[in-house]
């Protein structure tokens, strides 16, 4: 080990950058490096090359930026999910790429976040998408799907989903609060309920409908035209 650097705990979330830019790779890796319990495990400028490299390099949490050369940001994503890799991706945009967004997060990625985030909010996001929470607030991935679907191709949302059918009337009423961008206190409040009851349905909900984590909650409410009243 060099003198004077710390080692970093074994149990550090492992955090790959992908992203065009060097000058934001090296932001990043600073910035993640600082923390204690958080290490950048490799690097790669485009998704072609980030493919080849995280079939050799374990990763918690990828960085993904979005509009990348060779092979962009969204078809990485579904390949390396397709692939079994059991990292997270979180997409890394900005609100003229909606579109981009919605369809990675359709390929698998679990949550997104703006480049102009500020570095306490980036970090908090790694944090929660390696231990599979949300990785923002729900309110901003709102804010986004309620810009992003109105200009999707394709058939208008339906309410003909047959997973709609297995779902209690009180469990519609969770993930329309979801699909709101409540967090689970807001939502205990609103409805009546200990958020340990919250939690419980909101397991049911992912169980359910097939989804992996709150983000797939959010799109499956909007592409059946679940919106919410609010």
């Amino acid at each position: 080990m060099v003198s004077g650097i710390a080692a970093v705990p074994s149990t550090a979330t492992r955090v790959f950058l992908v992203d065009d830019q060097a000058l934001v790779r090296g932001g990043f890796r600073m910035l993640i490096e600082a923390e204690d319990d958080l290490e950048v495990v490799g690097e790669a400028s485009d998704g072609q090359e980030a493919l080849a490299r995280l079939r050799t390099t374990p990763a918690d949490v990828v960085l993904m930026d979005v509009r990348m050369p060779v092979l962009d940001g969204v078809e990485t994503t579904r390949r390396l999910l397709a692939d079994g890799n059991p990292a997270r991706v979180l997409v890394l945009t900005t609100f003229d790429l909606d579109e981009y967004v919605f369809a990675a997060l359709k390929a698998g990625a679990s949550g997104f976040l703006l480049k102009d985030a500020r570095p306490d909010e980036l970090l908090s996001a790694i944090r929660d998408i390696a231990a599979g929470d949300a990785v923002m607030a729900p309110s901003a991935t709102r804010r986004l799907l309620d810009h992003v679907v109105p200009t999707l191709p394709g058939e208008p949302p339906s309410r003909d989903d047959k997973r709609l059918d297995e779902l209690t009337a009180r469990e519609l009423e969770v993930l329309r609060e979801i699909a709101a961008g409540a967090t689970n206190p807001e939502i205990g409040a609103r409805l009546y309920m200990a958020e340990g009851t919250v939690k419980t349905h909101v397991g049911r909900l992912l169980s359910k409908l097939g989804v992996r984590d709150r983000v797939g909650l959010v799109l499956f409410a909007f592409e059946v035209g679940l919106r919410p009243d609010r």
